[in-house]
C-alpha cells in the first residue's frame, strides 16, 4: 500500500480513543503490568506517545517543511514520560494524549501538503536522511506497534493463567524479547 495522507490520519485519530477504549477504568494492575524490566507499561505507552506528539513528529515534520540550511532532527528521548509522569494519573494523560493529537492533526491537515513537500528531506539522528512522508508513514506504524503492545503486555498479564490453551494464543508466545 503507498502512502496517502488522508488514509494515514485515519488512523492516526482513531489511536487515543482506541487506548481510551482499552484503558479508561481498568485496574492498576491491566495498566502498570509489563513484559518485564525496562519494558513499558500501558500507562508508559501512553506517556510515551505524549512525548512524541510534544518532541517527534510534528516537531520534525517543521524541520521538514522549514527547508532551513540544517534539516537534522533533534535525538529523541524514549524515555523522558517516565520522570514527566511521575503522580500522574491513567485518565489525565489519555485526555492530554487525545487533545494534543487532535492540535497535531488539524496542523497537518492546515498544511495541505503536496506530494513535492512530502519528498523533502530531513535528517535523523541515527538513520540519516529520510523523507516527510516516511516519517509520517513511521508515525502511523508506530501508533499500532504501540497499539498491538498495549494489548499484547495485558494478554501476558494473564500468561500463567490460561494453562494449556497457551499454544492457542499467539499474542503471549510471538513476543518472546521483551522491549520497550
Amino acid at each position: 500500500m503507498s502512502f496517502d495522507l488522508d488514509q494515514s490520519i485515519q488512523v492516526l485519530q482513531r489511536t487515543p480513543a482506541t487506548l481510551a477504549g482499552l484503558l479508561r477504568g481498568v485496574s492498576e494492575p491491566w495498566i502498570r503490568g509489563t513484559e518485564g524490566p525496562e519494558t513499558f507499561s500501558p500507562f508508559d505507552v501512553v506517556g510515551h506517545l505524549i512525548d512524541g506528539e510534544e518532541t517527534d513528529w510534528i516537531p520534525r515534520a517543521r524541520i521538514i517543511l522549514a527547508r532551513g540550511p540544517d534539516p537534522r532532527f533533534a535525538p529523541y528521548d524514549r524515555f523522558r514520560h517516565r520522570t514527566r509522569n511521575v503522580g500522574a494519573r491513567l485518565e489525565s494523560l489519555l485526555d492530554e494524549f487525545a487533545t494534543l493529537r487532535a492540535a497535531n492533526l488539524g496542523l497537518l491537515r492546515s498544511w495541505n501538503l503536496t506530494p513535492r513537500e512530502l519528498d523533502l528531506p530531513g535528517q535523523h539522528p541515527s538513520l540519516g536522511p529520510v523523507t516527510l512522508r516516511q516519517l509520517l508513514a513511521a508515525w502511523v506504524v508506530h501508533d499500532l506497534g504501540h497499539v498491538a503492545q498495549v494489548a499484547r503486555v495485558m494478554a501476558k498479564q494473564y500468561l500463567d493463567e490460561v494453562g494449556p490453551w497457551v499454544q492457542f494464543l499467539p499474542v503471549l508466545t510471538d513476543h518472546l524479547q521483551p522491549r520497550s
